[in-house]
């Protein structure tokens, strides 16, 4: 038997832990790095993968950078409500925005440009420019104890140190071949960079559209009719030397991120009128209507993660909504929290979770130290990948304890 939850104001319920959205955010890190790792192997389900660019298909790897898009639109409305509860001006907000935004961007054009690195002319390896990268992060964007006097100084300078760092890394960087090498440059702006983007924008927006939950509405709306009009050709008819995407990704990524902050205007109202026993119903009813209208954009659009097209923004839309209505109700409603207690620190850690694997790379590489090939192949490597994750998990539990933590 459900019993029915306290009555809560929109602001008591910024202020109120979700576990759901924890549990989410965790096992979308652990499937991330997970899927990251099936480079690594060999005779796996085709299904597992990403899909080529021009190929009419949904892997599963493809679902999850939509999932945790969607899990940063759920968080957005937690943060602002939390920091507007404390009294924070709209500039003093916005600025806390742009800094974070900024701090992503960072991140991404860095990690999108160690693969092209030429060792000889950087004078650094790439495993060991990684390293080094990874190391001016966690200099920089440490959650530091509040302290005083020469505790504050030392994190100061800790905070100098990884800015000097980068500053170096960026000055010295160079790719490409010999007779073309190129300066780090925003090539691409990379996951981080894209969540940086899409956090900006969509946090921004609703920073002064809060208060009107159909304007919320009508901005997925705008994103996903954006994405839609840009696949369609439609935009290029109306300008036809302007540029390829008028928003990033034609809009796809921010339309996760608002399909998220529906979510979650949803959760809130739940809460206030008591019936937060029927969110799973809502949600898999949404998530439902939303496969359908994929099923119905496959007949003009293919399903492309690398094209961002409408038929993948819907599915994977979709696709979010059923799983956190499936999490919700086990996670909150049955109070099973505790089964995911194990991953947790993947979903209150994530940042440090997803950049630790750059460093185990770089590590296992110069070490010289390789598995055996029967450990890469098949069910096997899906099993070796899959306890990779799980150790990554472990070692940012173990980072936390020793009070390492990223923090934007």
């Amino acid at each position: 038997m459900i019993t029915s939850q306290p009555k809560l104001s929109a602001v008591d319920l910024s202020l109120k832990r979700v576990f759901s959205i924890d549990v989410f955010r965790a096992l979308t890190m652990l499937t991330m790095i997970f899927v990251n790792d099936l480079w690594t192997l060999s005779g796996i389900p085709v299904w597992l993968e990403h899909a080529r660019s021009d190929q009419d298909f949904l892997g599963f790897a493809d679902t999850v950078f939509p999932c945790f898009l969607f899990i940063v639109g759920m968080s957005i409305p937690f943060a602002i409500r939390q920091r507007l509860s404390k009294g924070d001006s709209y500039a003093k907000i916005v600025q806390h925005i742009v800094i974070r935004s900024v701090a992503l961007l960072v991140m991404g054009v860095f990690t999108v440009n160690v693969p092209d690195l030429n060792a000889r002319a950087t004078g650094i390896s790439a495993e060991w420019f990684q390293i080094l990268m990874v190391l001016g992060f966690f200099l920089i964007w440490n959650q530091y104890p509040k302290g005083e006097g020469s505790a504050k100084a030392l994190f100061m300078g800790l905070q100098l140190l990884g800015v000097v760092l980068l500053i170096y890394l960026a000055v010295v960087f160079r790719g490409g071949p010999n007779d073309k090498l190129v300066v780090m440059t925003a090539q691409w702006w990379g996951i981080l960079g894209l969540i940086g983007w899409t956090y900006l924008t969509c946090a921004i927006l609703y920073l002064f559209t809060h208060k009107q939950p159909l304007l919320l509405a009508g901005l997925w709306l705008f994103f996903s009719l954006v994405c839609i009009a840009g696949h369609a050709g439609w935009l290029h008819a109306l300008w036809p030397d302007g540029p390829r995407d008028w928003i990033l990704g034609n809009g796809a990524f921010d339309s996760f991120a608002f399909a998220g902050i529906l979510a979650t205007t949803l959760l809130t109202h739940l809460y206030r009128t008591e019936q937060t026993h029927r969110l799973p119903t809502f949600f898999a009813g949404i998530g439902v209507l939303l496969l359908l209208a994929g099923f119905v954009a496959r007949q003009f659009f293919i399903i492309s993660k690398i094209q961002a097209t409408p038929t993948w923004v819907f599915l994977c839309c979709g696709i979010a909504f059923l799983v956190y209505a499936v999490v919700y109700w086990l996670v909150d409603l049955r109070g099973k929290a505790n089964w995911f207690d194990l991953i947790r620190p993947a979903g209150t850690s994530t940042l440090t979770c997803y950049l630790i694997p750059y460093v185990y790379y770089s590590v296992a590489d110069l070490s010289g130290i390789s598995l055996p090939q029967s450990l890469a192949v098949g069910v096997i490597g899906l099993l070796k990948s899959m306890l990779f994750a799980l150790v990554v998990v472990g070692i940012t539990a173990l980072l936390g304890k020793l009070r390492i933590k990223l923090k934007l």
